[in-house]
């Protein structure tokens, strides 16, 4: 049987030349560093990075019942938005399971962008177009664009852009080139995502490293991710796993009516049974997902903290243990470890 090949993004050959070491990811063949996972990760952190992020999957949604059928599929309330404003949600289904976060931009009236993980792109589009209404139209232009990620304190300034609120998208230009700039990241740090057409990448791609900014792989935006407590699809929350256990109520308005809500408002009026949990290693380890956790936990997340230089990790525990300062025992390779929990996020810049 022949192995299905992997899908490749407009810079794949950018990486290649770059010397980038390449994994398997979500059907994709990605970077997952260049220098290393710690001085990239220190370069977003203390100065910026630049992330190929084109798996991402791109979906439109379009119509004069596009807001009906979306705010009957999405967790949070659209209705808030305005022209220019995007929003962090969940497509949930029939259990308040998750089957994918995703942020929603808001292009005008009648028009929604829908950015989803490239592992949940195929099954983000057919849930959402397997349940379209008359007057609504889903659409996968993921194939049509490009998306870069440059994130760090020196970001904005680098790219020559204005400085605008979080969760907020314009079109610009950056380096020549025609962009849609938005104010989102998954890093912790400022930073913009910016979409172009796919045949533009390349030219974008080189000004901004030509500038200085430094390629970033797959392990420098897991590890940066971790430190403040960004879930990940897959790992932290799944199909299985709710809102409110993950600690992702916030973005569920339990006002109105969407797939799975009354599991959702169930589970919020009798208390989770277990919670998505941030912790430190106290002793000299590195936890791993599906590490088990003493009393019935088990470890979703785990990575050695650049900026910590010890050892952090998420995972879901009882919820009478999520308490901050709680002692926590992980199972490392056959080998109890001690840890604690600490309040999310883990890692929090001096003087933020």
């Amino acid at each position: 049987m022949s192995e299905v090949a992997l899908r490749r993004t407009p810079l794949h050959d950018r990486h290649v030349a770059l010397g980038a070491r390449m994994v398997p990811f979500a059907g994709w063949d990605m970077p997952v560093q260049y220098e290393g996972v710690i001085p990239e990760h220190m370069a977003v952190r203390r100065d910026r990075g630049v992330f190929d992020v084109s798996h991402m999957g791109q979906l439109h949604v379009e119509g004069p019942k596009q807001a009906e059928l979306l705010e009957g599929l999405l967790s949070n309330d659209l209705g808030r938005l305005g022209d220019g404003e995007a929003q962090y949600t969940l497509l949930t289904n029939e259990r308040g399971g998750i089957v994918d976060d995703l942020i929603a931009y808001r292009l005008g009236a009648g028009h929604t962008l829908l950015v989803v993980n490239a592992g949940n792109r195929d099954a983000a589009y057919d849930w959402v177009k397997e349940r379209e209404i008359r007057g609504s139209e889903v659409r996968d232009a993921s194939d049509e664009y490009a998306l870069l990620a440059v994130q760090g304190p020196t970001a904005i300034e680098s790219l020559g852009l204005p400085e605008a609120p979080a969760f907020t998208h314009a079109m610009g230009e950056v380096f020549g080139v025609e962009v849609m700039v938005c104010r989102t990241g998954y890093t912790g740090e400022p930073g913009v995502e910016l979409m172009c057409p796919a045949e533009d990448a390349v030219e974008l791609w080189d000004a901004i490293v030509a500038n200085g900014t430094m390629p970033c792989g797959l392990g420098a935006r897991d590890t940066l991710r971790l430190e403040v407590c960004y879930p990940l699809h897959g790992n932290d929350i799944t199909e299985d796993t709710d809102a409110i256990s993950a600690g992702l109520g916030w973005t569920c308005d339990l006002t109105k009516e969407f797939t799975g809500v009354a599991e959702l408002r169930r589970i919020k009026a009798d208390g989770p049974e277990r919670k998505l949990t941030a912790f430190v290693m106290d002793e000299k380890a590195v936890p791993r997902q599906g590490m088990p956790i003493e009393g019935g936990g088990e470890v979703t997340s785990g990575t050695h903290s650049p900026m910590l230089d010890r050892g952090i990790g998420m995972g879901y525990v009882p919820a009478a243990e999520a308490t901050p300062e709680t002692q926590l025992v992980v199972d490392v390779r056959g080998r109890p470890k001690q840890a604690h929990v600490v309040k999310k996020p883990i890692y929090v810049k001096e003087g933020s």
